[in-house]
């Protein structure tokens, strides 16, 4: 059962990130990893779950991530874009928007910088001052914080830099994140 709208209720969307989100990283001295193939990904517990529960609240679900495997040549755009359908169609998501690139290639849509999340929020008419940016990285909070969102981090203790902006959130898991936002639009 979905929750109706007033029409002047803004559409906001949850944006997450996908390794270390809906499906756990490969840990390496500390560092989150993308898995490599559709055979190493481990899904978070009842992702499929939690993302239908923010569908029961009306907020599209949708996937913003950085896989830069495929400009560093460590993987085929054709393998990336498999092992994302496949956690796109486990986990039952709306859309995925998806950056490919490397840093040095300096590209919009690579997070920390937003590009991504202003795309998703012209394609599905978006209200990103609405809508919610849920990671585990520092990049994925930067790049909510720049679009406007609010932003939940899953706090995974990686052995990498903080956000520059201060999350709104901070949890330790998909279901206390996805907790805080079905909390949040019952308030309103």
């Amino acid at each position: 059962m979905g929750v109706s709208r007033s029409l002047t209720q803004p559409r906001g969307a949850v944006f997450l990130d996908r390794d270390g989100v809906l499906n756990e990283a490969i840990v390496r001295d500390g560092k989150p990893y993308p898995p490599g193939c559709i055979a190493a990904i481990e899904l978070v517990p009842n992702a499929f779950q939690h993302v239908r529960r923010l569908k029961e609240c009306g907020f599209p679900v949708i996937c913003i991530t950085n896989q830069p495997d495929v400009a560093r040549g460590s993987l085929s755009a054709a393998d990336a874009d498999a092992i994302m359908e496949h956690i796109s169609a486990s986990v039952g998501l709306d859309d995925t928007f998806v950056c490919q690139h490397d840093d040095l290639d300096g590209c919009d849509c690579r997070k920390p910088l937003p590009g991504l999340l202003f795309r998703a929020a012209v394609r599905h008419q978006i209200d990103l001052s609405a809508s919610y940016m849920v990671g585990d990285r520092w990049k994925d909070i930067d790049a909510g914080a720049a679009a406007g969102c609010r932003t939940i981090l899953i706090d995974r203790n990686w052995a990498e830099r903080a956000p520059a902006a201060n999350p709104d959130v901070v949890v330790t898991s998909l279901a206390e994140a996805v907790d805080s936002i079905v909390k949040g639009r019952q308030a309103t």
